[in-house]
């Protein structure tokens, strides 16, 4: 019997397009630009932070900040090989093994750009007896240019040099059947969710209601939210990936509600309200401590800023490696989100 395909939900369609424009952290502006022209299309007020982060709402003092991380993983030219291949430094904490035979694009410091492929130091098999075996980390790993270069010389004269972004792609796609596949959910899955979270309030709505929604873009390597907020703020409502995995209780259909991560916990009052929101709402909703996490309320608390702070998040199945979640957590998170907003605030 064929399974009847689902709805595909306007929520899929943000994703897709956020997902495709590479935004590794430090290198946003695209992705940020992106979020600004909708939200302005809708009649939303949009800033950009002096740190390339942006607010998106229209009321003057928002009491609450629905914050999601538009920055991801990615990596770094870090040198040029003797054969014109190149060294890469990590940006935040890409599964390599998830990552490798990646296509990649380099983007030099002049704009131009030149695609290659993430492999391992002596790939082929029939010369390298422990191919399958070494351990896929930087030092015996290289990204090999498709260019005719053999020296660190034929690169240079390419323009490539060390601190050029090397851009992951993402390999987008929606299943019939509801599942989005696709590195770089975390946390591109949020940012969705927000922006169908702003359009389907729209601008006369958000004139009223004093809330903000506030894209950061450094939290993949720890200070995303440490500022760039108003002032005003007094609750901050993080929406990042839940996780999916052993030992948690997470899964993709559910909206997770953090209680606790490695950064300590999470307000018991918010998480509370949050719990309460999803049963009334009957909404499939997630309890879940996160062992090995951090979030844009980590960050915002540990610089010192006087908010309470909640997490919630779609589950995404393998976090920094081959990700995949599904339109019901999507639309879980959604729902839940603008419930707490309406509580809090309408």
């Amino acid at each position: 019997m064929a399974v009847r395909p689902l709805k595909r939900e306007r929520v899929v369609d943000l994703l897709q397009d956020l997902v495709a424009i590479p935004s590794p952290s430090g290198f946003t502006f695209e992705a940020i630009a992106h979020v600004k022209r909708l939200a302005e299309a809708a009649g939303i007020k949009a800033t950009v932070t002096n740190k390339g982060g942006l607010v998106v709402g229209n009321h003057p003092q928002p009491r609450l900040v629905v914050s999601g991380h538009v920055d991801t993983l990615g990596a770094m030219v870090s040198g040029i090989n003797g054969d014109g291949h190149l060294a890469f430094t990590k940006i935040g904490g890409p599964l390599l093994p998830s990552f490798e035979g990646n296509y990649v694009t380099v983007v030099t410091g002049a704009g131009q750009r030149f695609s290659g492929t993430l492999i391992l130091q002596n790939p082929a098999a029939h010369v390298n007896k422990e191919a399958g075996t070494l351990e896929r980390k930087p030092e015996n790993m290289y990204i090999r240019l498709d260019a005719e270069v053999s020296s660190k010389k034929d690169t240079e004269n390419l323009g490539i040099g060390i601190g050029d972004y090397v851009l992951f792609d993402p390999h987008f796609q929606y299943t019939g059947s509801g599942f989005v596949k696709t590195h770089f959910l975390d946390d591109k899955a949020g940012c969705a969710v927000l922006m169908d979270g702003f359009l389907r309030l729209g601008a006369a709505r958000l004139k009223k209601l004093p809330v903000c929604f506030f894209f950061s873009n450094y939290e993949e390597v720890g200070h995303g939210a440490a500022a760039g907020f108003p002032a005003s703020a007094l609750e901050m409502l993080v929406v990042d990936m839940g996780v999916v995995g052993r030992n948690v209780a997470g899964d993709e259909f559910s909206v997770s509600i953090c209680v606790k991560d490695s950064s300590g916990p999470y307000d018991y009052g918010m998480r509370q309200a949050l719990a309460r929101l999803a049963r009334d709402g009957r909404l499939s909703h997630k309890l879940d401590v996160f062992p090995f996490y951090g979030s844009d309320g980590s960050a915002a608390l540990a610089a010192g800023h006087n908010i309470r702070v909640g997490l919630i998040g779609p589950g995404v199945s393998a976090s920094h490696g081959n990700e995949r979640t599904h339109v019901k957590g999507l639309l879980a998170t959604r729902d839940l989100m603008l419930a707490y907003i309406e509580e809090t605030l309408g």
